[in-house]
């Protein structure tokens, strides 16, 4: 099997990777700015931990209300590029501000502000790469691009400890502390981006069916769920379970009496596997169909999830963490790829089902393992286990196969593609 990666996929994956480099600067730094900047005299009644964890997500928060919008909006006027540019250039002016932000009311409108770029670029990025694919393709094109994101997401922390650490500079005349100087990189990574974009990206020709208009449906025709609302829950489940870990790095840590640096290596395990193998499942996913991966990754997901509530020592969890993260490959590139062939000119607003209910689900994960710990350490991870479950059900039941059953036209073009 071979196949070559379209290039217009690897420049929006490179704008991609500049701009999680900068975004994640702003994770890392965010909680150090508040801690050491604003101030920790409370807002509304919140502790200085609170609102840290309020602030950190918001911008997730508004970013996968406003993708079904944005996304169907996208559709309606069949224009991608046009949405990831303002998006790129909201999420500039944003990063530099934080510079400037120094109360709470300032930190969560920057946020806010932040998530509503997000929610402009993804389901039109997203959309952008399904649309330079074909069947053939699409798994892979959809691996490459999260791939480059994810890279940029982990290399992003490295960086910005040490810009801040490092901090202050002097530019002349000018003195520029720690923070301010991560911030203002944050907003260079996205304006490289947005130059990048600008230069390189273009609308592909709108389809046919294009301008009709845009639904957002649960049932299908025949009594059944909606395939796209079944791969957004499916994905929603999957997310809730990779994040239910978040939260709970103190009990963790007692448990398993180890410290921070421990708990951040088994934190990161998950990304790896994401990292390494998510372009080589998507271009599989291509030639053997999504769902099989998608259920397969769903059924995988439940006893890795589970065993991380009852493991005992620190390079168990680790295991733990990366086979989870084996099994959430499994099904996040092939569940984008498959909602893409089910797209009639809306691919924006189906695709942002997707990308919709992964944001949710890494929000709500920490909150409902931060309730559900109280009734015994492994509850969380049995609640998560069980909607893998459900979500590999519901996906077997509801979904069917796309890759297979093209017409013999496509499919002679699929197999001439990836090299049969």
């Amino acid at each position: 099997m071979s196949q070559k990666t379209d290039k217009r996929v690897i420049t929006l994956s490179l704008a991609q990777l500049a701009e999680s480099v900068g975004n994640s600067f702003i994770i890392i730094v965010l909680p150090l700015y508040i801690a050491t900047e604003v101030g920790s005299s409370g807002f509304l009644g919140m502790d200085e931990v609170m609102i840290t964890g309020v602030v950190l997500s918001l911008a997730g928060f508004v970013s996968s209300f406003v993708q079904p919008f944005s996304g169907a909006f996208s559709d309606s006027v069949q224009r991608r590029k046009v949405f990831v540019l303002a998006g790129l250039g909201v999420l500039t002016v944003a990063n530099a501000a934080y510079a400037f932000a120094e109360t709470y009311p300032a930190l969560f409108a920057v946020r806010a502000l932040q998530g509503f770029a997000g929610a402009l670029i993804v389901p039109a990025a997203v959309a952008l790469v399904s649309e330079y694919s074909t069947m053939a393709t699409r798994g892979g094109n959809i691996g490459v691009y999260n791939t480059f994101r994810l890279v940029g997401f982990a290399a992003g922390p490295i960086v910005a400890g040490a810009v801040v650490n490092a901090g202050p500079y002097s530019l002349g005349v000018v003195a520029v502390d720690g923070f301010s100087a991560a911030f203002y990189l944050a907003a260079v990574g996205s304006a490289i981006s947005l130059l990048l974009v600008s230069v390189f990206i273009h609308d592909p020709e709108p389809k046919a069916e294009a301008r009709r208009r845009v639904k957002f449906r649960i049932r299908d025709g025949n009594g059944g769920l909606d395939p796209v609302f079944t791969l957004g829950l499916a994905t929603f489940f999957m997310a809730v379970g990779v994040a239910l870990f978040a939260t709970l790095q103190v009990s963790i840590n007692t448990r398993l009496d180890q410290g921070a640096t421990a708990f951040g290596l088994q934190f990161s395990a998950l990304l790896l596997p994401f990292i390494l193998f998510q372009t080589a499942v998507g271009r599989a996913s291509d030639s053997y169909g999504r769902k099989r991966f998608i259920v397969l990754g769903l059924v995988l997901l439940a006893p890795t999830t589970f065993v991380q509530g009852v493991v005992t020592t620190s390079t168990e969890m680790f295991v733990a963490r990366f086979f989870q993260g084996v099994a959430g490959t499994f099904v996040f590139a092939p569940a984008l790829a498959l909602a893409g062939d089910l797209a009639r000119g809306d691919t924006a607003s189906k695709l942002a089902v997707l990308t919709m209910a992964f944001g949710f689900g890494v929000a709500i994960g920490p909150l409902s393992s931060g309730f559900l710990v109280a009734f015994g350490f492994v509850v969380p991870f049995a609640f998560g286990a069980a909607l893998a479950v459900v979500g590999a059900v519901l996906v077997h039941r509801e979904v069917e196969e796309t890759v297979g059953n093209e017409t013999e036209g496509e499919t002679e073009q699929r197999d001439v593609e990836i090299g049969r």
